[in-house]
């Protein structure tokens, strides 16, 4: 479980030279201009990372959550927001592999794992945000469609994706009242908000997705009526552990950064490395983020491993490794004084970045509630 095999340190040092090569130098410029990179995208899903643990036989990867969390890391060394959004996307091209019929997995998830199309997740709503359960978006049958009318809030490549996947409440309050349905983009009824303005995450544009009157076919549903909670959870189980990752990747990232500075600056007639009090808080830095993704991977194994235990562990991973990156990268600009504040450097960007992964993906609250309720009983 500690020790990566070959074929494990291959695949994460190609996503780490792609990172290196197509993300890292362009990630300052992307977050100023706002640029959603979708070619870059695009380039990541020719080398199989666009249906990382999606099944081969409709073009995924087949790779296990260990590999992803490797992947993913890997990638949010060069921009944590990029990888972000890939992670969200491979979440939702999962749940149409895993939940979806033969039908439905041979339509829609050959050109998500190509990239050629894109993919969301729409299960929050203005109203509903760690209460998931109590979204209000109604989709009522009307013979062999669905007429789907409300709004889903914070989603993530909206008005750029392909595809939606959206919880919906087909029946009573509660989640079992819940299904899930593959919206396309071109559904008549299909609207969008403006791109929010947002700390960071500037790299993928994030909207409202607005229903009104969206006639979606009921051979778009996964599964059947009344499991769209079940099969929500579960994608979010996995996306937990990749935004986790992404946390780590941001904030070595960081790390990485900062060593290289303090070998160069010097203050009171020393270089900032010499000094043992910042050898200290390098050395916790380090720690920390060691400590973090060896449960990580212990988490990841779990979930591949369908354990009774798995939720409640990439709860706490998705907990600890947020919590553990966005302190990481918040010492790490402090370490750098006047210069980590500045844009040039990157160091703020990843900050910026690393702070949404403690709200989103349910925020570490809801984690914290998970696995007390696991202790509980």
């Amino acid at each position: 479980m500690f020790t990566l095999s070959d074929d494990q340190i291959a695949i994460r040092d190609m996503a780490r030279d792609f990172a290196e090569a197509e993300i890292a130098p362009h990630a300052v410029e992307w977050d100023e201009k706002k640029f959603f990179p979708m070619e870059t995208l695009r380039a990541a899903a020719a080398l199989g990372m666009g249906g990382i643990y999606v099944r081969e036989d409709v073009g995924g990867s087949g790779l296990s959550r260990l590999d992803a969390a490797l992947i993913f890391e890997a990638l949010a060394t060069g921009c944590p927001g990029t990888a972000a959004y890939l992670s969200i996307h491979n979440m939702a091209t999962w749940m149409i592999d895993r939940f979806g019929d033969d039908d439905q997995r041979a339509k829609w998830v050959p050109r998500l794992a190509s990239m050629e199309h894109f993919a969301s997740y729409c299960l929050t709503e203005p109203g509903a945000g760690s209460d998931a359960a109590a979204l209000k978006t109604r989709a009522v049958r009307d013979g062999d469609y669905y007429v789907l009318d409300g709004q889903k809030q914070f989603i993530s490549g909206a008005g750029a994706s392909d595809i939606y996947v959206v919880m919906v409440r087909t029946g009573g309050d509660g989640p079992k009242g819940i299904s899930t349905l593959v919206v396309p983009a071109d559904t008549a009824g299909l609207s969008f908000g403006a791109n929010e303005k947002k700390m960071g995450w500037n790299v993928q544009p994030t909207r409202a997705v607005i229903f009104e009157g969206a006639r979606v076919p009921v051979a778009n549903r996964l599964g059947a009526e009344g499991e769209g909670f079940k099969i929500a959870m579960a994608g979010l189980d996995g996306g937990r552990l990749n935004i986790g990752a992404c946390s780590l990747g941001g904030a070595q990232a960081a790390l990485d950064k900062t060593l290289a500075y303090m070998r160069e600056r010097k203050a009171f007639g020393k270089r900032l490395d010499e000094f043992q009090a910042l050898q200290f808080r390098l050395a916790d830095m380090a720690t920390e983020l060691e400590v973090a993704r060896t449960f990580l991977w212990r988490a990841a194994a779990a979930l591949d491993a369908k354990t009774p235990d798995a939720t409640k562990l990439c709860a706490m991973a998705k907990r600890f490794a947020t919590d553990g990156g966005f302190n990481v990268a918040n010492e790490a600009l402090q370490l750098h004084g006047g210069y980590g504040y500045l844009a040039d450097y990157g160091i703020e960007k990843i900050v910026r970045d690393l702070r949404v992964h403690q709200i989103l993906e349910g925020t570490n609250e809801i984690m914290r509630l998970i696995v007390a309720r696991t202790l509980m009983g």
